[in-house]
């Protein structure tokens, strides 16, 4: 289903999900009626415990997926896959691995809102060796570059009945609320023993990095990304109460413009994501030692999810990277 930006629902806007990804966005009443379990059928999708048709049932489901309702208790998320060159005309070549991972805490406020607390990474790879970067030989201009891994602390948003409103950007986005936020009902579909539900955005909006001040970092003046998240979750694990926290595996794709680091300026083309993704309770069952070795020299507060909600704002990585980074001088 196509949506359009003001029709969109984000739940990160890649770092790493944001990962992704993966902050809230919101969905218009009429785009989210269009998503209500359409064509889902199943006793998972009714109850017996969560009822999937309802604001309420899905709160508790995604916060569930997300974290643990055992408040306090920390789960780990993580990606694993690669990025692709896409350019007009030109096979898709791969240039890099990437990999990250998250630590998510959720706390329920008196009001009932949840709130998701969570740090993630993710680094860039070599395809071959699965080592993390310090260097890298862009294959499309033949020069060396630095690579940039992405950082995010915090990337919080809130879990609630409703839609949440949309993000900021960094105040990139100056669009509105909505007038009314619509039930937080989620495109659930049952097939045998297993539950689905994918998400996906569309946005076009102002990009952080700039022509004029980032020539060869950025892409354009739009920032045009597209993310997807596939979940698959077991039916009974949904539908057992006794379960604070229930595990996934699904896929995040996302479609974005060059990395900034990849210092490809307004070439044509762009990059296009495919990962794994899951839930696991222990990260060395997903990666390597060089990955986690190099995170915990480099990032070990990542192992850890945030105590509380700060306020902190939560960016993307095109937002990040123009606030930590600066522009390239000109190739010689």
């Amino acid at each position: 289903m196509q949506t359009t930006r003001r029709d969109a629902l984000s739940f990160a806007s890649v770092g790493v999900l944001g990962a992704s990804a993966l902050a809230l966005g919101a969905w218009s009443e009429k785009a989210a009626a269009k998503l209500t379990s359409l064509g889902g059928k199943g006793p998972a999708i009714e109850g017996p415990y969560l009822d999937l048709r309802t604001g309420k049932g899905n709160q508790m489901a995604y916060a569930r997926i997300q974290g643990d309702t055992n408040w306090g208790q920390q789960k780990y998320f993580w990606f694993k896959g690669y990025v692709n060159a896409v350019r007009p005309g030109k096979r898709i070549e791969d240039l890099v691995g990437a990999q990250g991972f998250g630590a998510i805490r959720l706390i329920q406020r008196p009001d009932g809102a949840i709130e998701r607390l969570c740090r993630e990474i993710i680094v860039y790879t070599d395809l071959r060796s699965g080592e993390v970067l310090s260097e890298w030989k862009n294959k499309l201009t033949g020069e060396v570059v630095k690579p940039v891994h992405v950082d995010n602390d915090p990337f919080n948003y809130l879990i609630e009945e409703y839609f949440p409103l949309p993000p900021s950007f960094g105040g990139l986005n100056k669009e509105g609320p909505p007038p009314k936020r619509p039930p937080f009902v989620l495109p659930w579909y049952q097939h045998g023993d297993w539950l689905d539900m994918e998400i996906h955005i569309h946005l076009a909006y102002p990009s952080a990095l700039q022509p004029d001040k980032w020539p060869r970092e950025s892409a354009g003046p739009i920032a045009q990304v597209s993310e997807y998240f596939a979940h698959s979750i077991r039916a009974e694990d949904m539908q057992n109460p006794k379960l604070s926290t229930v595990d996934y595996k699904g896929t995040w794709n996302r479609v974005t413009p060059w990395l900034p680091w990849m210092l490809m300026g307004q070439e044509q083309g762009y990059c296009l994501y495919n990962t794994f993704m899951g839930t696991t309770k222990n990260l060395e069952e997903v990666f390597g030692r060089s990955v986690l070795d190099y995170a915990e020299k480099h990032y070990k507060k990542y192992f850890e999810a945030p105590a509380k909600w700060t306020g902190e704002p939560s960016l993307s990585s095109l937002e990040h990277y123009s606030r930590t980074q600066k522009p390239q001088p000109a190739k010689q």
